[in-house]
């Protein structure tokens, strides 16, 4: 979102991007969910969902799963999607990170 403030007059004033907005909490305190999602050519991807925190930790985190898991991923709004149908793997990541994450779906 683009904030539309061009001029201020107040000389205490101090910009804040949307990062400096968005909540942070601990990892312990995350309830991270992973999904399982069909993709056309019957291509099936792991989707990590209800992450809470800034773009920036989200690109760590999925850089993390990725060179841990060996495989491609990408962060898309507010989800991590990760190339792999091994849901139990992504878990064992995120547990050893110290996230609290639970498989979700089928």
């Amino acid at each position: 979102m683009k904030n539309k403030i061009v001029f201020s007059t107040d000389p205490d004033f101090e910009f804040k991007s949307d990062e400096d907005i968005v909540e942070k909490i601990d990892k312990e305190q995350q309830s991270l969910r992973i999904w399982l999602e069909k993709r056309p050519g019957n291509k099936v991807v792991s989707i990590i969902k209800n992450f809470i925190g800034t773009q920036s930790d989200m690109k760590e985190l999925e850089r993390k799963i990725k060179r841990k898991s060996g495989v491609g991923g990408s962060v898309k709004g507010a989800d991590i999607i990760i190339q792999t149908r091994d849901r139990n793997k992504i878990l064992t990541i995120l547990k050893d990170l110290g996230y609290s994450a639970k498989l979700s779906g089928g």
